[in-house]
């Protein structure tokens, strides 16, 4: 994995005078940064020889806790394991008030050990060196939803929007609604000038489907660049709004009755040169381009529910599966149809990809795209056909439905031989470890629920 040179933090330090504080970082299986705060004085080390990181830093579980089956607590002695800065990542941070900027590591190959399986970055590496190999260069794209919430609960202690720009809150659906982006206009100006300083390609904003909901697409680009771009995004949305006041939540489900919250992935794949693999028109799938389309699809539903754990990785990440509200309910494809989990979009044929619809917002971008790289890859390997593109209400048609909780997802990687193969045993022991045990938390809490359906009735 190459690492960024001396050269670019000599020069970033000369071109940013005054910078005091450097946010190192790096993102554990949650997608939860996690890290140290350093001094100016300390930047140049960390590109000359790394920087130690406790190996337990990549066997925590959501809330921060260490999670001892992972096997990175007692067993190696919380070893510290160094970690290098990665190229691009050294970026200012211009919503803190000290003047700061972010640097983001991943775990060294070798000096890492034996963090460095648990790595998400790597094993996003290794599936795309993995396609590289045989002449699949992936193309990745994401869009992220998100609520702005108000840093303050309701009386009732309840999450809820943020004030706009005329002191109210958004409480009607509005979708694609203009006024609603005007309101948040001075957020969203501050946003696309952060993302400009961060070199990362946000595009379009649209009003989503709930009040104060917001999508901003990012443009494609190589798969590797794309996630990292995407997780700088994510950290850079919650710091500005921050700033503004507000609470940027990207959980999947945080009202019952509203929309939940995904990250649509954009996939294709391109020769050395860099074009479409997938080139072509929607519905014409008889030829080479629409064969390998049709196997990438094949590959992905086949794989589907060993990896759905990836995609949807948390409690609340299955409240978000409901009929009819665009969130995909079944192993199901199409053309230019938002009722499916795999949609081929419509548009010029040099731009034909797959939209895959299935990830919550809280997914980790590294794990969700190497899970649907490597399906990409078993289904050329295997020829898998999907068969015929649904047309119509994908939910009326639906024959085999996904599943909806958790500990069944929890299961199915667990049984999943494919994805010990595709993902490696060792990185499956560290993530699965830390999954149980959140779920054992999480199961083992009572709350207001639980209170309200059973105290007076059980």
């Amino acid at each position: 994995m190459p690492f960024a040179s001396v050269q670019h933090a000599q020069d970033f330090l000369t071109q940013n005078p005054d910078i005091e504080l450097f946010e190192l970082f790096i993102l554990d299986a949650n997608g939860v940064p996690r890290g140290k705060l350093l001094h100016r004085e300390e930047l140049l080390a960390v590109y000359q020889s790394g920087r130690p990181l406790p190996s337990t830093i990549l066997g925590l579980s959501i809330n921060g806790d260490d999670v001892e089956d992972s096997g990175l607590v007692w067993d190696v002695g919380d070893i510290d394991c160094r970690a290098y800065p990665l190229a691009g990542s050294l970026v200012r941070m211009p919503w803190r008030q000290i003047p700061t900027a972010a640097l983001q590591v991943s775990m060294h190959p070798s000096e890492g050990m034996p963090a460095t399986v648990a790595d998400p970055r790597h094993l996003l590496s290794r599936v795309i060196e993995g396609l590289k190999a045989e002449g699949y260069h992936p193309v990745m794209a994401c869009e992220l939803e998100f609520y702005l919430l108000d840093q303050q609960r309701d009386s009732q202690g309840r999450p809820q929007p943020a004030l706009d720009a005329d002191g109210g809150r958004p409480r009607s659906t509005q979708v694609y609604g203009l006024r609603e982006l005007e309101q948040i206009e001075p957020f969203l100006a501050d946003l696309y000038a952060a993302c400009k300083m961060q070199d990362i390609p946000a595009r379009t904003a649209i009003s989503e489907y709930a009040p104060g909901q917001v999508e901003i697409t990012l443009e494609h680009g190589d798969a590797l660049a794309a996630m990292d771009q995407a997780v700088r995004y994510k950290r850079l949305v919650k710091g500005v709004a921050h700033k503004h006041g507000m609470q940027a939540c990207f959980m999947a489900k945080p009202y019952d009755h509203l929309a939940g919250t995904g990250m649509h992935m954009h996939v294709s794949l391109a020769d050395a040169e860099g074009r479409n693999l997938f080139a072509g028109e929607p519905d014409d799938l008889g030829g080479p381009a629409g064969t390998l389309l049709k196997q990438a699809v094949g590959g992905m539903l086949a794989s589907l529910l060993d990896s759905l754990l990836l995609f949807c990785p948390n409690a609340n990440s299955y409240r978000r599966f409901q009929a009819n509200s665009y969130a995909p309910l079944a192993p199901t494809w199409g053309i230019d149809n938002r009722t499916v989990s795999l949609r081929v979009p419509g548009g010029p044929a040099a731009s034909r990809h797959i939209e895959h619809r299935i990830c919550g917002a809280d997914a980790n971008p590294y794990l969700a795209a190497a899970a649907i790289l490597a399906g990409i890859h078993r289904g050329i390997r295997e020829d898998i056909d999907p068969g015929a593109p649904v047309e119509g209400n994908g939910y009326a048609q639906a024959k085999t439905l996904l599943p909806t909780d958790w500990l069944t997802s929890l299961q199915a990687l667990e049984r999943s031989e494919w994805a010990r193969e595709a993902l490696g045993e060792a990185f499956l022991k560290v993530y699965l470890a830390v999954k149980r045990a959140e779920y054992r938390q999480f199961m083992a809490e009572v709350g207001e629920q639980d209170w309200r359906w059973y105290l007076t009735q059980a």
